[in-house]
């Protein structure tokens, strides 16, 4: 439970003070082989308050909610100590206040537990019977809401419910004593009974995923070296979130980042935009919809670049006063227990021109990649990102399945040579942040067409 009405304790700030109730509620349910290996429901929530004084932040926190007076005067107490050794001398910040209430949960009858672990082995089931050759098969469901209210003393109020459900869904087989393997997830933004009808609705998904894995059991390795690519959606969320997203953050930017050196520079292809969404995209909710951040800031979309020139950061309040910048509402904790960061929220390429068949068709001698798996960056744009499901591109023409790979650059670079942008837009409805907190994020765009170091055998 959360303490919906925080104003009551409105009277026990005696300075810039923000005060949060927060209540993450986990469902995880995990079939191997047909047997439940996960069964778990969980719920974590507590309440925790920040406090400025003279440029200094103090944070306390606690899991149990009747005591907020305590909390707000550690944190009060905390900021007045750091303030005693750092004494930077700096004032409050201009001061916000939206009031903003926002909830994304069903209005529909709630699934009991054993409900939706029905749901799940019936989806488990399907796959056993249709496809009794694979080796081994995983079907996992993921539930996380995230509720929570905030008060600052400037005034600013938000309520919020933003609730994910996803499911993972792994298929393998033998070949030649070799294990393949391939996955997908479905799902997004919302309570089960919103995102998820029937079991029957994921068939076709498992259907398409089975086809793919049966391929790429046939499949080469590919040949090593810069190739032209077209990298599918999925592909070009996770560069615009852990190449590019991270480095404009400007808590990373303050601590060196390379995208420092590119602030109204060309930093990409003129075809590539980039952006940080904060609740909405193209009148829809993002997969993270944030209205207010966790400082009480009115959360705003950041265009990251703009047509090619780097244009803009990420910033909470104490780096946006860095830069003599606006707060855009990037400021983001995970649990009550977690202090806010300068966080992502929805991060995307944005779409372009061209139709994927074309770009396809473009290529003599290239690989159309699809599904990344985990991957690294860096501060200096560099990355490296696992590629497990793809094809060869020969003369225009998809070719032969690629087995498990990877691939790797300087991801300015990658954008530098973008050469075609396609004109959907896919969002990625499964991210998880790892920056010092975990944290769900959206990620997403078009297909881009570059060139890029892909890894061999």
């Amino acid at each position: 439970m959360i303490i919906r009405d925080l104003r009551q304790f409105s009277s026990l700030f005696r300075q810039y003070t923000e005060l949060r109730s927060q209540e993450n509620r986990v469902l995880s349910i995990a079939y191997l082989q047909g047997n439940l290996v996960q069964n778990v429901r969980n719920a974590t929530s507590g309440i925790s308050a920040r406090v400025y004084s003279g440029g200094s932040w103090g944070f306390a926190s606690t899991p149990d909610q009747s005591k907020v007076r305590e909390v707000i005067a550690e944190a009060t107490s905390n900021a007045v100590f750091l303030d005693s050794r750092e004494q930077m001398g700096l004032g409050s910040f201009t001061p916000e206040t939206p009031v903003v209430e926002v909830n994304y949960g069903t209005t529909k009858q709630r699934l009991t537990q054993k409900e939706i672990m029905d749901f799940t082995k019936a989806v488990d089931d399907y796959i056993a019977k249709k496809y009794p050759n694979l080796s081994s098969r995983s079907v996992r469901l993921d539930c996380l809401d995230m509720e929570k209210t905030l008060l600052t003393s400037d005034g600013a109020y938000l309520y919020s419910l933003i609730p994910r459900s996803i499911f993972v869904i792994s298929l393998s087989m033998d070949k030649n004593s070799d294990p393949v393997e391939v996955y997908d997830i479905a799902g997004g933004r919302g309570q089960f009974e919103d995102v998820f009808s029937k079991p029957e609705d994921l068939f076709p998904t498992i259907d398409e995923l089975y086809e793919h894995l049966v391929k790429k059991s046939e499949g080469v390795y590919p040949e090593a070296g810069v190739k032209e690519c077209v990298l599918d959606s999925q592909l070009a969320g996770i560069l615009a979130h852990e190449a590019i997203g991270h480095t404009t953050e400007a808590d990373m930017v303050i601590g060196g980042s390379v995208a420092g050196d590119f602030l109204n520079k060309q930093a990409a292809s003129p075809l590539v935009s980039l952006a940080d969404f904060a609740h909405s995209y193209n009148g829809e909710p993002c997969p993270i919809p944030i209205h207010v951040d966790d400082e009480g800031t009115a959360a705003e979309d950041v265009m990251l670049i703009e047509k090619g020139i780097l244009t803009g950061y990420m910033h909470n309040k104490h780096s946006a006063r860095h830069f003599n910048a606006k707060p855009t509402g990037n400021a983001r904790a995970f649990t009550y227990r977690d202090e806010p960061l300068i966080r992502m929220r929805n991060t995307a390429i944005l779409p372009g021109t061209s139709k994927l068949e074309d770009m396809i068709a473009s290529i003599e001698d290239g690989y159309y990649l699809i599904q990344p798996s985990n991957g690294q960056a860096d501060t200096t744009s560099e990355f490296m990102f696992g590629i497990v499901l793809g094809y060869e591109i020969k003369n225009g023409k998809l070719g032969r399945a690629i087995k498990d790979t990877t691939i790797s650059g300087v991801a300015f670079d990658v954008l530098q040579n973008v050469t075609m942008v396609s004109d959907d837009m896919t969002w990625s409805c499964a991210g998880m942040c790892g920056k010092k907190q975990l944290i769900p994020v959206g990620m997403g765009g078009p297909a881009v067409k570059t060139k890029i170091n892909i890894g061999g055998r």
